[in-house]
Parts: C-alpha cells; structure tokens; sequence
C-alpha cells in the first residue's frame, strides 16, 4: 500500500474555486479501483488550505491516478488558484489503530 499527502494552498480571492475544483477531483477519483482512499480536509483556521490524505493498494494505483486526465486538469490550473505548487509527499504505512483492533 502507498499513501500520498498533498497540501494546497489557494491565493487570496480564489478559495472557493480551488475547493469546487478539488471536490470535483474526489467524485473522480472515487471511480479508481485502485484508490483506497481519497479524502480533502480544509484547515479550520485558513479556509484556502486544502490537505488530501490518500491510500492507494500499491505503487502502480499510484501511476495510474497521476497520469488522469482529470488530475493533470487539476495541476494545470494550479498556478491561477494556488500560492505554490502543491507539497506532495509519499509513505509507506507502518502500523495504525485499525490492525491493533483486528
């Protein structure tokens, strides 16, 4: 399994956009059988953050979601809604509650 962490911050004006452009991307990644999860969080305290908190069932999950048409939409519309490029990140899961629990 690979998570992958991507945190993106709207520039002034252009929150809104940049979350109706992110929730888009959720319904559509939503059709990936190889996305696990695909869930957009907002910071509280700074409505134009946007964190994604992604699991994919394995590394070629991964290169599949990145080379969507729709994620590559996304990413191109990045330099008018967005501050910075998104920070991407990539893990390998450890141990969590849900396998102690099992």
């Amino acid at each position: 399994m690979t998570v992958v962490t991507a945190l993106f911050e709207a520039r002034p004006g252009r929150e809104a956009e940049l979350e109706t452009a992110l929730r888009k991307l959720v319904s559509q990644v939503a059709q990936e059988t190889g996305a696990i999860e695909y869930t957009l969080h907002r910071t509280p305290t700074s409505p134009g953050r946007f964190y994604f908190y992604e699991r994919y069932a394995d590394q070629a999950a991964v290169d599949t979601h990145m080379g969507t048409p729709y994620l590559k939409r996304v990413l191109e519309a990045v330099p008018d809604l967005c501050a910075a490029a998104p920070e991407v990140a990539f893990f390998e899961p450890l141990v969590s509650i849900k396998d102690l629990r099992a």
